[in-house]
């Protein structure tokens, strides 16, 4: 049963469904260079306003390719490049272009007002999907399906402010991420300035210019610049060794099966089976402390240390699992692995034809120099950067749970549950 006041619509009744246009770029000294209208592609959508925009397109484009202008208010929504991509929206805030990949959808402002509809489409991405999954190899969606798409409409007073509602949402958890980018650098620049080396890429979203591979993966020459002073340069396997403590399995016990995730993201439980359900028989126990390497992603940051929550855990033999004589803290080796040299040491130890089916050779790996301060000052690094990142995680938890309030208010608001409260002067139909 609908709200009173609400009425259910689809995007193709509440406004005009339009296609983007894409320049040649075999013109793109006519077409892009100099330009002066936002050209926005599917990677310039953030399910929110769109301010800026990569490239610019000039009147020539206009005049001589595919493209149109839209007005200040279109909805954009993005119609290929995969799962990851198709559901992406985006509202114009001032006159632009949109490819030929996005459809921009022009509201009848008397009927639907263009924040209410992003927001709208943001809490449905799902339904996009679907259609995408439904009936086509490729997870693309048609302008039938953006025609199609349903709609539950209050009236437009009840729409702008529930729009304004959850935009407040929007506008803090924006500010909690500017401030994560903030403290984020600030890490970085301590993580080098106490490793005396350059950081790694941060994540697998981090730059694209990264000589054509992914943006986790370090390939470049190692080099490592002179010891600080106090320092000793030395071969890892001077102090590490790979330790191996075989499981015998049984059938009817279960067994916690641990992985570890790309980018220095940590070691965590991947499932739990019986003796029985495990494919590699051979497999080995690790322990609290240990310091574990995904031998087929440690190209791609894959390292960490084990919980003490999983001790006891198994791996199977494409896991290093390293441990120290005492004189390097294990904790101080994490930290070094967010270092490029770390990084490109571990690319440089790895073999194969291709960067997804690279092996991890341990005892290459350990035979590379690395810079190794006195264990009383790793274990002062180890303090002041365990409490760098600990500011770092409070943000991005308090992110997470702003994400969530916010989804709890949308499911709340776009379903009438909870009603926005109007001026006497908003309520007449």
């Amino acid at each position: 049963m609908l709200p009173d006041g609400w009425r259910e619509t689809t995007l193709a009744q509440i406004g005009k469904i339009k296609s983007g246009g894409t320049p040649e770029r075999a013109q793109h000294e006519r077409f892009f260079v100099g330009g002066r209208w936002p050209w926005v592609k599917t990677m310039d959508l953030t399910n929110d306003v769109v301010v800026t925009t990569d490239e610019l397109i000039t009147d020539a484009a206009l005049a001589e390719s595919p493209c149109r202008l839209f007005p200040a208010g279109t909805v954009l929504v993005a119609m290929y490049g995969g799962f990851k991509q198709i559901g992406r929206t985006g509202v114009l805030t001032v006159e632009g272009a949109v490819n030929q990949a996005i459809s921009a959808i022009e509201l009848d402002r008397e009927q639907a007002d263009p924040m209410y509809v992003l927001h709208w489409l943001n809490r449905h991405v799902g339904l996009w999907r679907s259609y995408a999954a439904s009936s086509r190899k490729d997870p693309n969606i048609t302008r039938d399906d953006v025609c199609s798409f349903p709609i539950m409409l209050p009236r437009l007073p009840e729409q702008r402010r529930l729009a304004e509602a959850l935009s407040t949402w929007d506008d803090a958890i924006k500010r909690m991420k500017d401030l994560l980018a903030n403290r984020t650098l600030q890490w970085q620049a301590l993580l080098a300035m106490t490793l005396h080396l350059p950081p790694a890429n941060p994540s697998a979203d981090g730059g694209t210019d990264n000589g054509g591979y992914p943006a986790s993966v370090q390939p470049g020459i190692p080099t490592l610049p002179p010891a600080p002073e106090g320092w000793t340069r030395i071969s890892l396997s001077r102090h590490l060794v790979e330790v191996r403590r075989p499981v015998s399995l049984s059938p009817n016990e279960a067994y916690r099966l641990v992985t570890v995730k790309r980018s220095r993201g940590g070691v965590e439980l991947r499932e739990i089976l019986s003796g029985s359900e495990i494919k590699t028989p051979t497999q080995f126990f690790v322990r609290a402390g240990d310091f574990l390497i995904s031998k087929r992603q440690i190209v791609h940051g894959a390292c960490g240390i084990v919980p003490a929550e999983l001790d006891g855990a198994v791996v199977s033999n494409e896991y290093a699992v390293l441990n120290s004589d005492g004189q390097i803290d294990l904790r101080f080796l994490r930290y070094l692995s967010e270092s490029r040299y770390f990084q490109q040491t571990c690319f440089h130890s790895s073999i194969g034809v291709h960067v997804e089916k690279m092996i991890f050779k341990t005892e290459r790996w350990l035979k590379w120099p690395f810079n190794i301060p006195p264990l009383p000052v790793q274990l002062r690094i180890v303090e002041v950067l365990d409490t760098a990142r600990r500011e770092v995680e409070l943000i991005a938890a308090q992110i997470e749970r702003l994400k969530q309030e916010k989804a709890a208010l949308m499911a709340d608001l776009l379903t009438g549950k909870r009603r926005v409260r109007l001026p006497a002067a908003e309520t007449t139909p």
